[in-house]
């Protein structure tokens, strides 16, 4: 694999290293918020379903 370079702020490099673990690279705090955002699209994806459909009982079924 190919690592890229990405320009961020010093603001934003603080910020990243706030958020990891001491020894864990940029590349993996991005990963792990990449996974907390998807996780949380997912959730309030079902919520939404959850508070606008109907659902049938199984006992129904």
């Amino acid at each position: 694999m190919t690592n890229t370079t990405i320009s961020i702020t010093q603001q934003t490099k603080k910020a990243l290293l706030s958020l990891g673990t001491k020894g864990e690279t940029y590349d993996n705090i991005v990963k792990k918020l990449i996974k907390r955002y998807a996780w949380k699209k997912m959730d309030e994806r079902w919520n939404k379903i959850l508070a606008e459909d109907e659902f049938i009982p199984l006992e129904e079924l």
